[in-house]
């Protein structure tokens, strides 16, 4: 999984902003077990992170914000458009 060079500038929050623009939500997905094999939880949490990082430029943010904890390789966030 790799950060694209314009992401790496998106800031992660861990609560929506205040005087931001709301600019949507996304939700990322990453497999969370091959078998019976479950992925270390601390780095699937890092790889959703890169995704939804990599989704906020598209969007046109440059902050982003968990709506829900990781679920089974699974988590909404929130994108923003801060000054």
């Amino acid at each position: 999984m790799t950060l694209r060079p314009s992401a790496a500038r998106v800031q992660v929050l861990a609560s929506a902003p205040s005087g931001c623009e709301n600019r949507g939500e996304v939700v990322v997905t990453m497999t969370h077990r091959v078998g019976f094999y479950e992925r270390d939880a601390l780095r699937l949490r890092d790889e959703l992170e890169i995704l939804a990082r990599n989704q906020a430029v598209e969007l046109g943010a440059n902050r982003i914000s968990p709506i829900q904890a990781p679920d089974h390789g699974r988590q909404r966030w929130a994108m923003w458009r801060c000054p």
